[in-house]
């Protein structure tokens, strides 16, 4: 059994050459980033503290690959029993668009029906592809289901989503870094920054 859903709403981007001297401004340093997380972790654990156990655990997935880092760091800010899943995303390109394929594997819908599920995303612009993705998951019917993300970009809102747990806003620039890329470039960069046009 699988649950999917196909999108066609993002729009392919120029393939030119990125390097290390297109690194800007620094929106958010590491430091930052870690007391932000550590402040997540505290409020998601009082929120499900008594809501969860080691019989029923909460569940974070999370979409490969940007989210990672922060995924990484945010669960282990989590004092609560957790189970984690990842699920991918299948592009198809077209000359001038880019189809987008969700699928819920058959048997992880068993694992989270019932569950107190939380998404965690690192970034949201539109809000399409992530609402496309809520839709699936709530085929799979969790006991509930909150989104939690680390950066927040109202300015590209197409979909107004309800987000129970923000890290930081991002103003609509482009920005790399912690798990955040340009062409596949700069995800490891412990720190945020502008990246110049």
């Amino acid at each position: 059994m699988h649950c999917s859903i196909v999108c066609d709403t993002i729009d392919l981007m120029s393939t030119k050459k990125v390097t290390r001297h297109q690194i800007g401004e620094v929106i958010y340093t590491a430091e930052e980033l870690a007391t932000r997380i550590a402040q997540l972790g505290a409020s998601i654990t009082a929120d499900y503290a008594s809501r969860v156990s080691e019989e029923s655990p909460l569940v974070l997935i999370g979409v490969l690959k940007g989210v990672i880092p922060f995924f990484a760091d945010l669960m282990r800010a989590i004092d609560l029993p957790l189970e984690i899943y990842f699920l991918d995303i299948a592009r198809y390109a077209s000359a001038t668009r880019e189809s987008v394929q969700m699928e819920l594997p058959a048997k992880m819908i068993g694992k989270i029906t019932s569950k107190h599920i939380l998404f965690v995303e690192d970034v949201i612009n539109s809000g399409l592809t992530l609402n496309h993705l809520m839709r699936i998951l709530y085929l799979a019917e969790p006991e509930t289901l909150e989104v939690c993300v680390m950066f927040d970009k109202q300015a590209q809102r197409i979909i107004d989503i309800d987000l129970k747990y923000i890290g930081f806003s991002l103003d609509d620039e482009f920005v790399v870094g912690y798990g955040l890329d340009k062409h596949e470039l700069y995800r490891n960069l412990p720190y945020v920054a502008v990246l110049k046009r």
